[in-house]
């Protein structure tokens, strides 16, 4: 994955991007969570690319990713605390949480993504051994037939899962996010999903800003319900809980003067978010 380009090639080069956020917090002295691979894993191209003038937006609102990563942190350990016996993490990137975080050794953690991310994945972890049963499945989620097989496969073996979409419903049609979220539901020991969602007023901006060149590279900003999270009611899920990223940042000390007195307006509240940033959602599966 490393290149001397210092533009985004492909969606999976979006992994080695938000993975330098994950180092840079890392790396403070009050870090709100410790990634010790994250560095090496974005490598110098992820460092160029976050520098780059075309992710100046990205920049400025470090925080979200920040807080994105500590809102799934706290989802994934309340889910697990609940009798979560598997994690299966849809577009895993360069994830590291199975190493990271203290799991369960007896938990089964399964990763999903395309095959050139998962072997450069390899390749940087190599010797290093994970906290669970670590499972990594190469598969392109575009390919549907291939993915309902897995989550019947999946959906086997365990008797209460987790799934963890983080960083992927942004760049799905609202018909393919709906697709995923029936596809999730059907499968009974799927009992709980966790994804994170923006706004229409924050995809226009995103849109607007130096995130143009995602477009580019064949992965565009897409996926921004108005109604919010209570669109996937219609198809399965209810929501337990939405954690607003603006919000969270603001708790965590991670924003400005000037968005701290922002964060304090109303936001994420279950159903539509009212400002332009998004949130993490907590779904449980309708019985």
């Amino acid at each position: 994955m490393e290149s001397d380009d210092d533009s985004l090639r492909n969606i999976s080069d979006t992994a080695l991007w938000v993975g330098i956020y994950r180092a840079i917090e890392s790396e403070r002295p009050d870090a709100l969570f410790h990634d010790p691979f994250a560095r090496r894993l974005a490598g110098e191209r992820g460092r160029r690319i976050a520098e780059t003038m075309e992710f100046e937006f990205a920049n400025r609102n470090a925080w979200s990713f920040v807080a994105r990563t500590v809102v799934f942190d706290r989802f994934v350990a309340d889910s697990i605390a609940n009798g979560a016996d598997m994690v299966v993490n849809l577009a895993a990137g360069l994830d590291t949480r199975p190493y990271r975080m203290a799991l369960p050794s007896n938990l089964k953690w399964v990763e999903v993504d395309l095959p050139d991310l998962f072997a450069y994945k390899i390749a940087v972890l190599a010797n290093k051994t994970p906290r669970c049963r670590l499972e990594r499945v190469a598969l392109d989620l575009a390919n549907v037939a291939a993915r309902r097989d897995l989550f019947t496969r999946l959906g086997e073996e365990a008797s209460r899962v987790l799934v963890i979409t983080e960083g992927l419903v942004v760049y799905l049609s609202d018909q393919e996010a709906v697709t995923l979220a029936e596809d999730l539901a059907r499968i009974s020991t799927f009992r709980r999903w966790a994804l994170d969602m923006v706004s229409p007023a924050l995809m226009r901006r995103m849109q607007k800003s130096g995130l143009r060149n995602l477009e580019r590279a064949g992965a565009p900003l897409k996926f921004a319900p108005a109604e919010g999270p209570a669109l996937f009611e219609r198809y399965g899920w209810k929501i337990v809980d939405v954690q607003s990223l603006l919000q969270t940042a603001g708790r965590l000390k991670r924003l400005s003067f000037g968005m701290r007195l922002i964060a304090l307006l109303p936001d994420f509240k279950g159903r539509q978010p009212q400002s332009p940033w998004g949130g993490v959602c907590l779904f449980e599966r309708r019985t």
